[in-house]
């Protein structure tokens, strides 16, 4: 524990969550993409963002390699630096839904400790962990950022699915085989996934 971590507070607000929610009509959410580089969990997360906004939800998306623009960018790719970039994601994503946000994450998120740790900070039905399911074999065909081709080549180490692990989900609320759904289909899935869980339209 850093020194001064004993002398903090937490402060409460006097704006509750379930007073967000009723005017926002949602809930404060965290929607989970995880899945292998290039299996499609960026471009459906952009499609479902758009969405939700322009059915006047409050929505905020959270991109692997955006947040290492900025708040991530003094993480590498070492286990333990995949640890630390999950982490802090899904704090922030905790504060944010705790706001009434409906957040939407896209990380490659290859542990499932990780993802676990993520769920296991909000209260249930908070939480909702969607597979991106795309074979290895699909995603380098795809290798929209010519990584497979480095990774097979030796020029990126610790490189998912290739020299590191991905750990799938065992139990997630929903699979998206982006092989067999396009892009439209995958988001509407998700889409109708939330209304029937009511986390839209309440």
């Amino acid at each position: 524990m850093r020194d001064g971590a004993t002398n903090i507070k937490w402060h409460e607000r006097k704006v509750l969550l379930p007073d967000v929610e009723k005017r926002n009509g949602h809930k404060g959410c965290v929607v989970w993409l995880t899945g292998l580089s290039a299996a499609g969990k960026s471009t459906i997360a952009v499609e479902l963002e758009k969405k939700l906004f322009d059915e006047g939800y409050h929505v905020c998306l959270l991109d692997g390699d955006n947040v290492r623009h900025g708040l991530n960018k003094d993480l590498g790719f070492s286990p333990e630096d995949r640890e630390e970039n999950i982490r802090r994601i899904a704090e922030l994503s905790k504060l944010l839904a705790n706001y009434g946000l409906i957040v939407i994450t896209a990380f490659i998120s290859p542990y499932k400790k990780d993802r676990n740790q993520a769920r296991n900070l909000l209260e249930n039905g908070r939480f909702y962990e969607i597979f991106v399911k795309c074979s290895i074999k699909e995603c380098a065909n795809r290798d929209p950022k010519g990584l497979y081709k480095k990774a097979y080549a030796g020029e990126i180490k610790d490189f998912t699915g290739i020299s590191a692990p991905y750990e799938e989900p065992e139990n997630p609320e929903l699979i998206v085989d982006t092989e067999s759904l396009n892009i439209e289909e995958s988001t509407n899935r998700i889409y109708n996934l939330m209304k029937e869980h009511k986390l839209i339209g309440i």
